[in-house]
């Protein structure tokens, strides 16, 4: 049987795990409460201590391979529902109610713990060597608590390995797939730049809305009032995450927290730019009540835009795991570079 060609292989490669992933976003991680999240086949499971530091350890007790999600959080620690072992954040077992009094803690009772971060509204997990998690930041999102930017967001688990959604964002030219919510008209690649850990492509494109006033909302439920003018739109694969700016007025921002070969759990979020808005010169607090009153006002457009793209990328998925040695008919030459570093980041030759 022949090999898969390089850019069908792509579509199984682990992602590089020597990167933060966001694994939450941070209002979901309650006190007192476990969370379970997988990051490439690794089950963690996170919770806050007295301090509501997060932790994040493997989802697993020792001793009877049960998830310790399950359990409940009692100051720093986290207790195993089945029989009440207590684990904290370094993963080691402390205590273990029934021990007697000639009994020890068992050997080699602990589980890995992850270095975790909680930045820019999300909780982020290393899932690589631990040593190098402070040689690589999480990704900044300084848009999440500025002032000068309404943030609207969507998470979406889609049943695809991320090669093929990254490819998706990557690729301007299937905005005909969003004619119902589409920001943007006429796309045209003007050029790619190219290095070991990011890929921008630049395109240039017709803008569909413009923020100019507090009414300019509307153009995102009245289609009649969109006026299309041309602008740039860049897009970057800035390993292992997407970032997009679309004119001046909007910026997109796509994590990505792989879950195996066909899953993926994205976080997508729009960010409106409001430098150009009179609002900028406001004072704090009416930025802050700006801020917070639109917040999430784009949501539904972004259900849209994503519902869109998941049927499509799990049909890709679905034809590939039938027919893996099928090749695509590919123009963009994005695409090519995408799939070159996904394999570069996997340590497999870019082929």
């Amino acid at each position: 049987m022949t090999a898969l060609s390089p850019a069908n292989a792509t579509r199984h490669l682990p992602p590089n795990l020597n990167h933060w992933y966001p694994v939450a976003q941070s209002g979901e991680l309650k006190t007192l409460k476990a969370l379970a999240v997988t990051v490439w086949k690794q089950s963690i499971v996170l919770f806050r201590n007295s301090q509501r530091q997060v932790r994040a350890i493997e989802d697993r007790c020792p001793h009877r391979q049960v998830k310790l999600s399950h359990g409940d959080v009692q100051g720093d620690r986290i207790v195993c529902a089945y029989h009440g072992w207590e684990f904290d954040g370094s993963g080691r077992c402390q205590s273990v109610p029934y021990l007697t009094g000639g009994q020890g803690m068992p050997s080699g009772c602990h589980v890995r713990a992850y270095p975790v971060r909680e930045q820019d509204g999300f909780i982020w997990v290393f899932p690589g060597s631990p040593e190098q998690a402070e040689t690589v930041d999480p990704m900044p999102i300084p848009q999440w608590h500025s002032l000068s930017h309404i943030v609207s967001w969507a998470s979406m688990d889609c049943e695809a390995h991320y090669a093929f959604l990254i490819e998706n964002l990557m690729d301007m030219y299937h905005g005909h797939l969003h004619r119902h919510y589409q920001a943007w008209l006429n796309p045209h690649l003007d050029t790619i730049d190219i290095d070991s850990t990011r890929i921008i492509a630049r395109y240039r494109a017709d803008c569909v809305f413009r923020i100019r006033s507090l009414f300019s909302a509307l153009q995102l439920v009245i289609p009649a009032l969109r006026r299309p003018y041309p602008t740039h739109l860049t897009v970057s694969y800035h390993y292992p995450h997407w970032l997009a700016r679309l004119g001046e007025d909007f910026s997109l921002c796509c994590l990505f927290s792989p879950i195996d070969e066909t899953r993926t759990r994205i976080h997508f979020m729009h960010f409106t730019n409001l430098e150009r808005f009179p609002v900028r010169d406001a004072p704090r607090w009416v930025q802050r009540l700006i801020k917070r009153s639109f917040r999430n006002s784009a949501r539904f457009m972004i259900h849209g835009l994503l519902r869109d793209d998941a049927v499509m990328v799990y049909e890709e998925q679905q034809a590939h795991l039938q027919h893996p040695r099928l090749q695509n008919i590919e123009l963009n030459p994005a695409l090519a570079a995408v799939q070159r570093l996904i394999r570069q980041q996997a340590g497999v030759s870019a082929g």
